[in-house]
């Protein structure tokens, strides 16, 4: 798959408790206050070794503040060769408000 999927949180849950991983793209600072639970905080910093690491078989769900930003990184990871990506609408501000029971803290 060389697009991206976007889904909302509800259909993100299910991928979650089917084993999708999850990476957020916000600052450290962001994810450090809430982030969902199990998520990668991924970076510029830190791409290539997640690169290197990533099971790229396995569903990918990918998380920013508004859900906008996490559009073109699902691109960009779909490119790499991830064969399912998605982008979750409304990003952690939604996610918080419809899935409480699914965020953390560090």
């Amino acid at each position: 798959m060389s697009e991206f999927q976007c889904i909302d949180s509800t259909q993100a849950v299910a991928l979650l408790e089917d084993g999708a991983g999850v990476v957020d793209i916000r600052d450290p600072q962001s994810f450090s206050q809430g982030h969902i639970s199990g998520s990668f905080n991924l970076s510029n910093e830190n791409m290539h070794q997640f690169m290197h690491d990533a099971d790229m078989d396995k569903p990918l769900l990918v998380c920013c503040y508004h859900g906008i930003s996490s559009q073109s990184a699902a691109q960009f990871l779909a490119e790499q060769g991830f064969d399912r990506v998605y982008s979750i609408n409304g990003g952690y501000e939604a996610w918080r408000a419809e899935q409480p029971n699914y965020c953390e803290k560090i």
